[in-house]
């Protein structure tokens, strides 16, 4: 990505023409196509291109004027991690971003998505089969989230109501390496966490698709007036799948543990996912318009009550949590209603792209173990040992059909 493109990016972004607007698909991707630059080198968690994320999110929160939350009067978190899968690599810093907006309301609504991705294909989470020294752009995953984040900012800000919650923006770093950021922040909170009405997140709203699932949206059991809600706006143009469980693989999980109501929204996967072709090109941002005007539903409709009661869900495990020998390399769908695991991509030179596994697929039988969610597939995964050959069940198109990987 060229500095004359990014500096124009910048230009358009601040134009008094869209500044005053409700959510634009241009603004969107003025933020991503930054995000997502090569200049970026994949926003590794501590490294030089997520400082330059950083100061790209402070200077659109200084523009808004949010009053900065983080450390020392600053917008900026700071907290330790370790890099590598599982926390096994060298220790590094890294921040979170904290913007506040004060509407005088005795709660709080945290909006957040986090703004890291996998840099340059080293942390070990890569679906590359060679992604050693490839940038990783992230423009789905999270880029999307983040303008997404700084769009309802713009929206809530200057949109000349003053609603009866104040607003939380937080941008989260090490989202990929374990949901460091979220963890650091509920266990350091810079507002007092009592006062939290619910928390949102985005991650991965970039790609909607109303012939592939919609918009997912998880945590609907939090509270009892999600699921309602949610179906209530759910449309032709914005089809809502909804899931009840307050846990998964991000960072919402970690406000859901502290009992409050969380609500994430996703897109769902596809096959550049963790992949160096999850470039701005590709992002939807007509379709994030849509998604976020489902969100600023949620918070307007939401705005006159009470603050919200918490109810516990039953858990989804999260893949990143856990150690396994062995892999798949498959891409599960979040939305999918199917019982077994349904396959929204295949890694190329995996076991299951190697065992005819497609994109589509539903797998109900491992081994001799049966598959009827993901938490199932993933306690599946810890059984089997890396060289071991078994048959994996699986509906295609209906049929059953049976296929051999060798992990």
């Amino acid at each position: 990505m060229k500095h004359q493109f990014i500096f124009a990016a910048l230009l358009f972004i601040g134009s008094p023409a869209t500044w005053a607007q409700s959510p634009q698909p241009g603004n969107i991707l003025a933020h991503v196509s930054f995000l997502a630059s090569d200049e970026l080198q994949g926003r590794g968690t501590g490294t030089e291109g997520e400082r330059m994320a950083a100061k790209y999110i402070e200077s659109k929160f200084k523009k808004l004027k949010l009053k900065p939350y983080g450390d020392n009067k600053t917008y900026r978190q700071q907290f330790d991690f370790k890099g590598g899968m599982h926390g096994t690599g060298e220790a590094g810093k890294a921040m979170n971003l904290v913007g506040y907006l004060d509407n005088g309301a005795p709660t709080t609504v945290i909006i957040g998505a986090h703004y890291d991705h996998l840099g340059m294909g080293n942390q070990g989470s890569s679906l590359d089969p060679n992604p050693a020294g490839k940038i990783h752009n992230g423009a789905d995953d999270n880029a999307s989230g983040v303008a997404g984040l700084l769009e309802l900012a713009r929206y809530l800000k200057t949109n000349k109501v003053k609603e009866k919650n104040n607003f939380l923006f937080l941008c989260f770093s090490g989202e990929e390496l374990g949901l460091y950021g979220s963890d650091y922040f509920v266990e350091h909170p810079t507002i007092d966490l009592a006062s939290v009405n619910y928390m949102i997140n985005l991650d991965m709203v970039g790609r909607l698709d109303p012939k592939n699932g919609g918009l997912s949206v998880s945590g609907s059991g939090t509270s009892p007036g999600w699921e309602p809600l949610l179906k209530k706006l759910s449309t032709q143009e914005v089809p809502i799948t909804t899931d009840s469980s307050g846990t998964g693989p991000s960072d919402h999980t970690k406000f859901y543990l502290k009992k409050i109501p969380v609500l994430h929204f996703f897109t769902g996967s596809h096959s550049d996912y963790h992949k160096p072709s999850d470039d701005a090109d590709k992002i939807n941002a007509q379709g994030e318009v849509a998604v976020l005007k489902v969100i600023i539903n949620v918070i307007e409709q939401t705005d006159t009550q009470p603050k919200l009661a918490y109810l516990t869900t039953k858990s989804k495990s999260m893949g990143g949590s856990r150690s396994f020998k062995v892999t798949m390399g498959v891409m599960p769908s979040y939305s999918s209603k199917a019982a077994g695991l349904k396959v929204d991509g295949v890694s190329e030179g995996k076991p299951a792209q190697k065992a005819g596994i497609l994109a589509g697929d539903i797998i109900i039988q491992i081994g001799e173990l049966s598959i009827k969610d993901i938490e199932s597939y993933m306690d599946a995964l810890g059984k089997f040992e890396k060289g071991q050959t078994v048959p994996v069940k699986l509906l295609r198109a209906e049929k059953e059909m049976t296929v051999n990987v060798t992990f």
